[in-house]
Order: C-alpha cells, then structure tokens, then sequence
C-alpha cells in the first residue's frame, strides 16, 4: 500500500458517474506520437450519456470479491486499496464510439481519490483515468475521451509534450441549437479493430502523406469548430464536421462501413448537412447535422439503418456524492 495513504472505514458507498463525448474534429490526433511530434487538437462535447461506478470500500477479509472487470483491476491496483466492491452502469450501447471506457476510467479515478481523501483536479483525474488504460492494460488510446469525461461542457483541448483543456463557453441558444440539429445514431455494429488502429499509427509513422496531411487537417479543422462554437454557429460546426469526415474516412478502408455508407445516403437524401463517424469508427455511432426543419425526417431516415439515441449537453463532467 502507498505510503500515507488515507483509507476510511469500509462499508461506505461511493457514486461517482461521467459522461460520454461526441468527437466534432481532431480525433487520432491526440495519439502519440503525432502529440509530441506535430501538436494535436480535438473538439468536443460531453453529453449525457454516463457511466457510474458504486464504490463501496470492503474490510481485507473481502478482497476475494473485488470486481474481475479488466479496467476496475487495474484501478484498484495503482491505487494501493486491497479490497472494494465496485458496480458499473453504463446508460449507453457498448461499443458506441463516445469514449465510454474513458468515462468508466475517469468514474473509478475519481471515486477513488475521494474514497482516499485525495484532492485531484478534473485535468489530474482525466491524466490518472489514461495511464491506467496505457500502462496497466496496454491500451494504445488517445487522451481526448479522458478529459471529456472528467470536465464535461464544450472543450478545445491541446496536446504536445503536456496537454491543455479549454473550456468553450456555450450560450444557452447555442445549446439548444446543438440538442435540436445533431443526431445521434448507433449503427449496431462493432467498432474498428486493434489491427486498423494498428495500421493508421503505422502509416503516420512512416510518414505516408494521405494520412499525414489528413491528420493535420483535421487538427486545423477542430481549430475552426472551437471557433464556431465560440460564436455560436452551429451551421458553421456542421460544415467543418461534414469536411472533417472526408479526410477522416481517407486514413483507412475500413473507418467507414456498408452500414454507415447507406446511412450517410439516406439523410443526405433528406437534407443532412453534415455526417461523420464517431470515435476510431468502424461501426460505433456516427453524428448527422441538418437545419432544425430537417431534423425529423433525418432521424425518421436514420430509424431505418440504426437506433437514434437521445442526448443532451453534460455541462459538467465527473460527480461524486456518497450513499
């Protein structure tokens, strides 16, 4: 156990849930080593859509009923406690594409500091929340899910050799605009695998120049949807978005689907401005953009294809209260 580590009384529970993410730009770009070596940019905002974790701190003798889920493991782990009993509710599909292992991370760092005494800002929480995935479970991700998780709201977040989140002020207006032009569908199918994120990282790294220059734009193009946000133009998001995933789709074959092609179609038929995956794709869900007057026969068009989801704006992030 960690030296000076403050352990309460077992039996407390602790509640501790944050929110998914809807990727708008810059997504892969906040992979190492495109970070470090050309700076990435990600846009993007929490909705409500949350993982939650109860947290009940149990006695020595209780060890052997830890959870057995891969990710609380490796939490309870790098954290010094022995024993805890840990339940995860998710209140969105599995393999969805909003970054919901993150927010699983970000829920367990914070119910655990708190369950510790330790004071941890949101940018420390998101930073714990991802060495966990990298350094116990090999998890070769990027940081963005982290820090959407843990701030909620609107963010611009920066990545170099440190990484910065910056909180896009969101008007009312704006808010409502977003809940009412942007929908939100899970296709159904399962996400990318290893072997494409594999290839992607691969390529950037020998310097392939379709994917060097996608990546590079798409970073610009988040830089552009921070400004948009910033002034509340939604049509100006969606036209980025819809830019975005012509060079998003562009890094490997197999980021698009059968599926999400005949989805695409079919709301474009209907009037969707703007279309992209969600996530690493592969399947996951994928974000269409219309006018307000268009966002009825755009969902009732996507009906056909995958489950629209309903959401709304998390404009905070990770919570914790006990029980």
């Amino acid at each position: 156990m960690a030296a000076g580590l403050h352990v309460p009384t077992s039996g407390r529970t602790i509640i501790a849930s944050a929110p998914t993410r809807l990727d708008f730009g810059g997504g892969w770009t906040d992979v190492p080593p495109y970070t470090h070596e050309r700076g990435g940019y990600v846009c993007n905002l929490a909705i409500e859509r949350r993982a939650t974790v109860s947290f009940t701190l149990a006695s020595p003798a209780e060890e052997g009923q830890n959870s057995r889920d891969p990710l609380t493991v490796a939490a309870l782990r790098r954290s010094g406690l022995a024993a805890a009993r840990v339940e995860i509710h998710s209140d969105f599909p599995f393999g969805a594409g909003l970054g919901g292992s993150s927010s699983v991370g970000v829920a367990l760092a914070a119910a655990i500091a708190h369950a510790t005494g330790t004071n941890c800002s949101a940018a420390e929480l998101a930073e714990r929340s991802r060495s966990t995935e990298v350094e116990e479970l090999g998890v070769a991700g990027g940081f963005q899910d982290h820090y959407a998780a843990a701030f909620g709201g609107a963010l611009g977040l920066s990545f170099s050799h440190t990484n910065s989140a910056e909180p896009i002020p969101l008007t009312d207006a704006c808010v409502e605009e977003l809940e009412c032009s942007l929908t939100l569908v899970y296709t159904g199918e399962s996400r990318i695998s290893g072997e494409t994120i594999s290839a992607v990282l691969d390529a950037y790294k020998e310097r392939v120049p379709r994917v060097v220059k996608a990546l590079d734009y798409m970073a610009s193009l988040a830089r552009t949807m921070r400004d948009a946000l910033t002034a509340g133009d939604v049509a100006h998001l969606a036209a980025c978005i819809d830019e975005h995933w012509q060079y998003q789709r562009s890094l490997h074959e197999r980021i698009s689907t059968p599926r999400i092609d005949a989805l695409e179609q079919a709301v474009r038929a209907v009037g969707a401005t703007g279309f992209k995956a969600l996530g690493a794709s592969g399947g996951g869900s994928v974000l269409i953009c219309s006018s307000r007057e268009k966002a009825e026969p755009v969902r009732a068009a996507a009906s056909s294809l995958g489950d629209v989801l309903t959401w709304r704006v998390a404009r905070d992030g990770v919570r914790v209260s006990t029980a």
